[in-house]
């Protein structure tokens, strides 16, 4: 996965507590087996209406908003399935960050793996956040995993954690700085794999 080290861009608040994954990427779409493609079904079920056409009064379809990469929700996101896609769909319309008050566990720990950056910050902040999005069109955070840090341009400066545990934090921190997937941390030891297929006659 690409490292992440910081990141502004156009912020999108989405005003739910619950957002459970078949919402993120309805099931319906989950018939392509690459990581990519998935952006153009990212909240489908929201984004339009019964007939099919664009529902002008969901957030994401708003023109101030178009081309937003860090996306502001409430409690819980991610709940539901424990599809990767929610996290390859988001990637794939262009989020490179997601801030809440908490994350459903599995989501968590697929956005961790998958480089979308999950910021944990509290309620309160979140509404603050909401507040300043909504008050200012083109309202832009940025989003600094070096400092856990995320700023605006008005002086708002918060810290957060991506994840709870604090030993757990740091080493998902520094594995997301320096784009190290599973495979990335195990091909860290590849001269010892290699040594230990040789004495073993694997290769």
């Amino acid at each position: 996965m690409d490292a992440f080290l910081t990141h502004t861009g156009t912020a999108v608040s989405l005003d739910r507590v619950d957002v459970d994954t078949d919402q993120i990427i309805p099931a319906v779409f989950l018939k392509r087996i690459e990581r990519t493609g998935f952006g153009p079904g990212l909240f489908h079920s929201w984004g339009h209406l019964p007939d099919g056409n664009v529902n002008p009064d969901f957030i994401l379809n708003a023109s101030r908003y178009v081309g937003a990469s860090v996306l502001i929700s409430r409690r819980n996101f991610g709940c539901g399935s424990s599809r990767e896609h929610a996290v390859w769909a988001l990637l794939d319309y262009g989020f490179r960050a997601v801030i809440c008050p908490s994350f459903a566990e599995i989501f968590h720990k697929n956005s961790m793996e998958t480089g979308l950056i999950p910021v944990l910050i509290s309620d309160d902040q979140i509404s603050e956040l909401m507040e300043r999005t909504q008050a200012t069109e083109g309202y832009q955070l940025t989003v600094d995993l070096e400092r856990c840090e995320v700023r605006d341009h008005q002086g708002l400066v918060i810290s957060f954690v991506v994840h709870s545990d604090p030993e757990t934090h740091q080493f998902r921190r520094h594995c997301l700085l320096n784009g190290l997937d599973e495979i990335g941390l195990t091909l860290q030891h590849e001269s010892r794999i290699r040594d230990f297929e040789d004495s073993k006659g694997y290769r």
